[in-house]
């Protein structure tokens, strides 16, 4: 992880509205001086992700009124011909379960090399240094496209193209979601760590009518699971 000072530097945060991307948010926020958010339209089927990534937006500035000067604009960029391509649980109705590659069908090929690309275009036109992103391999879900290799790869591929540094922050790789709890709490304490149970989403099959005490999701697919049992070793070890 590079040294950074807010007075000395800026991100790009790509920000979903789950619960790792809330938590890089206010990391970020806490960080850098300057910080935008980039949101990406991929043809997801449930479209409360995207309305969950503005509340939680809007709410930082509550829950961490210190560092509320510091969160600049928002951009969403249209991918949705991307994620036709993919045709996984995430962007069609299909099962979520493991593919004959030995991979979730909730995997987008490609999704992330795509949207760093994307970040790392629009950072340079806005003037921004550092993307920032909650991929993780501690929790890992068998998304390779999360993986320390592949995102320090993607670095030097974006900073070979560009012809500048594209350093790519990612504050979660280490950690499990225990420990994403932790961070948050840390960081923004209860007003944060309400804000990321009330409005932040996770769950696959877009499940919004069931709240369970670390947030809203069917409980069932593999993202609520991992929150869930992340919550729970959390609050046991408080």
């Amino acid at each position: 992880m590079t040294d950074t000072s807010p007075a000395q530097t800026s991100a790009l945060v790509l920000f979903s509205g789950g619960q790792d991307s809330a938590t890089c948010l206010a990391w970020a926020l806490e960080r850098y001086a300057r910080v935008e958010t980039v949101g990406f339209d991929y043809g997801q089927r449930h479209a409360v992700e995207m309305a969950a990534r503005l509340r939680v937006r809007d709410g930082m500035a509550i829950a961490l009124p210190d560092f509320a000067e510091r969160l600049g604009p928002d951009h969403v960029v249209d991918l949705t011909g991307f994620g036709a391509i993919g045709e996984t649980a995430l962007t069609t109705d299909r099962a979520i379960e493991i593919g004959a590659r030995g991979l979730p069908t909730t995997f987008v090929p490609g999704r992330n090399l795509v949207f760093l690309s994307v970040a790392a275009a629009l950072a340079d036109r806005r003037g921004l240094d550092v993307l920032v992103g909650g991929m993780c391999e501690t929790d890992f879900s068998g998304y390779p496209d999360c993986r320390r290799d592949t995102i320090e790869a993607v670095s030097r591929a974006l900073t070979l193209g560009l012809d500048k540094p594209v350093p790519i922050e990612t504050p979660l790789m280490a950690l499990t979601k225990a420990q994403t709890w932790a961070l948050a709490d840390r960081i923004g304490g209860a007003p944060l760590v309400d804000l990321i149970v009330d409005e932040s989403h996770t769950c696959y099959r877009g499940d919004r009518a069931h709240r369970h005490a670390w947030g809203y999701g069917c409980g069932e697919c593999p993202a609520c699971e991992l929150r869930a049992a992340g919550w729970a070793e959390w609050t046991a070890a408080r």
